[in-house]
């Protein structure tokens, strides 16, 4: 979906940058509180175009203490989109006056009142990916994470606030504990993001920031202010393969191989007999994927963390072989780190204590602290070599982990905040660094599944695990996907099914097309293991030309829930993705397992101008046919008849 004259007219609204009296950040220095860089600090401005959609604004200005202070505004062209942060330095050579109510700012109209529209993200049980609609009024609604140092863990830093006639697409960028403060007075509706806890002096030479605030005006309701964020985003967010757009990605692996737990039993002679069987039976991967334990654990995992060298018992040589093997056969290789977690007596702990703080709430375990330079130079230095060495495509990064406990121990007085502000920017800076030095690499984040997905490392990764619930609990894992195609439109799913012959879940049957259904998503791992008999090759064989062709239209299409998702067996799950530059789509139907009713009646999403043509639709797995008019779609003339716990994708092209 493209922007309209309506939504940049809706646009001018937001906090644009136009001249050095109107920045949108707020900070209180020693007790005194400023909005924007004020003529008395000196304020300049530089604005360039990056490219043909984007430019870019620098608004600088200096305190008499000097103090250097830097907003930065990004606005597009092809759509009604701002996004703001702000950077303070301290260039004295002494420490600066107190910090405080560090955040970007935003006012927006607001004539008939505004709800928000928010969900609590991926707090790592079946609730998660839950959403919620509050009226918003003269008390400040304050929405932020549970507090344990991760961006997704209890809010979702990606909502949307509902107006009279219009709407605004929001996401803050803070990998931390950020909290998003809104509040409706009179007719305006008033914003403000920042860091949850920041409270803190600067020492020489030290940068602090504000989360990142972007917000997307619409013009019309949900359902297009839902595709205007997804065309944005895939077009300007989504992190790029070689300057390319991401493609579908079928990704394969020898999970437990061995008996062994996650990927402990990883050699690189069976890695490399795993894909030359699975190619040589039919399935080959798009990325072979090696997960936790491939360095020194002795068979347990999370014991491993902080050796970050190949296993020389399993590779003796390293891992350049399976590497080297995927390039040959044009498969990109995905390895999995946790470098900011660091467990007792591994190499870091031994070796680089001054790298580490110790004490949280977890024991054991040290987080491994990103804001020191020359702790991050280390890290660099390893990652990227194993990166080069093993021929390594796809950089996987998780946390299981929970930082706050860390970030505040031993903060001395007045210095609240200080740990996590520098540690999330050494974050990005490790990243931004590792993509610099390997063109082509792209990366996928990863937090005990989804709990660091926010926008700034939205904009440098994907996130191909999107939670550790649900893999193989079907309607758990719809409404997880309602959720992810609207916000984050590419991720992975995987195809299992934790189902049992009663209808109940907790048990455990073989990949079918159930499952591959249930999966549908941009990247899918088929759980066919490699040494899997012929019948379920056949499965995979059948379906991935299936799942590919569907994988492209999500992610050039606009996407239309067609029924509730609530996480229940008793419900029918419907989806809509329409491509209307290429007249095409697909309608996808799933009967869960106690659904009671056996025909499912959905009214399509049909443009205006297409009421009167022919929808021809197709059945690609049975070779069924049919059509209807536009407007018999659209008026509920899909009926549907399924037998229980089955599924449909209906591919259709407008004549």
């Amino acid at each position: 979906m493209k922007s309209c004259k309506n939504d940049f007219l809706r646009g001018r609204a937001l906090p644009r940058f136009r001249d050095t009296g109107a920045v949108p950040v707020r900070y209180t220095l020693d007790g005194v509180t400023y909005t924007g860089i004020p003529a008395e600090f000196g304020p300049r401005a530089e604005t360039r175009r990056i490219d043909a959609n984007t430019y870019f604004s620098v608004i600088t200005g200096r305190t008499p203490a000097g103090l250097e202070l830097r907003a930065e505004c990004t606005e597009y062209v092809d759509y009604p989109v701002t996004e703001w942060v702000m950077y303070i330095t301290n260039a004295a050579s002494v420490n600066s006056a107190v910090i405080s109510e560090f955040c970007v700012t935003a006012e927006l109209p607001a004539e008939g009142g505004a709800k928000l529209y928010h969900g609590n993200g991926d707090n790592c049980t079946p609730s998660g990916y839950s959403w919620s609609t509050d009226k918003l009024g003269v008390k400040p609604l304050e929405i932020a994470p549970c507090g344990d140092g991760t961006s997704c863990n209890g809010a979702f830093p990606y909502m949307r606030f509902l107006a009279d006639g219009y709407c605004v697409n929001a996401a803050v960028g803070w990998t931390g504990t950020w909290r998003l403060r809104a509040a409706v007075t009179g007719d305006r509706l008033v914003i403000d993001a920042g860091q949850q806890r920041f409270n803190t002096y600067l020492e020489p030479g030290e940068t602090v920031r504000t989360p990142s605030l972007v917000l997307q005006a619409c013009d019309g309701g949900e359902d297009r202010a839902r595709n205007l964020w997804r065309s944005w985003y895939i077009d300007h967010v989504l992190p790029r393969e070689h300057g390319a757009p991401l493609k579908p990605k079928l990704v394969l692996h020898t999970w437990m191989i061995d008996g062994l737990p996650e990927f402990c039993g990883v050699t690189e002679s069976n890695q490399l007999t795993a894909i030359q069987t699975y190619i040589d039976r039919g399935l080959k991967p798009d990325i072979w994927w090696i997960d936790a334990g491939w360095y020194p654990c002795a068979n347990n995992w999370a014991g491993g963390v902080g050796n970050w060298y190949p296993n020389p018992e399993h590779f003796p040589d390293g891992m350049h072989k399976v590497g080297e093997k995927c390039d040959a056969e044009s498969i990109e290789l995905l390895l999995w780190f946790e470098p900011e977690r660091v467990f007792r007596d591994t190499e870091i702990w031994r070796e680089h204590d001054e790298f580490l703080i110790h004490g949280g709430p977890e024991d054991g375990n040290a987080l491994f602290y990103l804001g020191d330079p020359r702790a991050r130079a280390w890290i660099t230095e390893r990652v990227d070599r194993i990166i080069k060495e093993a021929h390594v495509r796809v950089y996987r990064q998780d946390f299981n982990f929970a930082p706050a406990g860390y970030w505040a121990k031993d903060e001395s007085e007045n210095r609240a905040g200080i740990h996590e502000n520098l540690h999330i920017q050494g974050y990005y800076a490790f990243w931004d660094e590792l993509l610099r030095r390997n063109p082509g690499l792209w990366i996928d984040s990863c937090s005990s599944g989804g709990r660091r997905n926010d926008y700034e490392t939205m904009k440098r990764a994907v996130p191909l695990h999107y939670t550790d619930v649900g893999y193989g609990h079907h309607p758990i894992k719809q409404k997880q996907h309602r959720q992810m195609f609207e916000w984050i439109p590419y991720f992975r799913a995987h195809t299992m099914n934790w189902d049992n012959p009663d209808g109940t879940y907790g048990g455990s049957r073989p990949v079918d097309d159930f499952a591959y259904q249930n999966a549908l998503a941009p990247s899918v791992t088929s759980m066919i293991e490699w040494n899997d008999p012929d019948d379920l090759y056949e499965v995979g064989k059948r379906f991935h030309p299936v799942w590919r062709r569907a994988a492209e239209l999500m992610l050039r299409g606009d996407y239309y829930p067609l029924t509730e998702t609530r996480a229940d067996p008793a419900d029918w799950y419907a989806l809509q993705f329409h491509d209307a530059e290429r007249g095409e789509g697909l309608v996808q139907i799933i009967r869960n397992v106690a659904v009671e009713t056996d025909r499912l009646v959905l009214k399509g999403f049909v443009p205006s101008e297409n009421m009167g043509r022919i929808y021809k639709f197709t059945e690609p797995l049975s070779g069924q046919v049919w059509t209807m008019s536009g407007a018999n779609f659209a008026s509920g003339g899909f009926e549907e008849g399924l037998k229980p716990r089955s599924g449909e994708i209906w591919f259709y092209c407008v004549l």
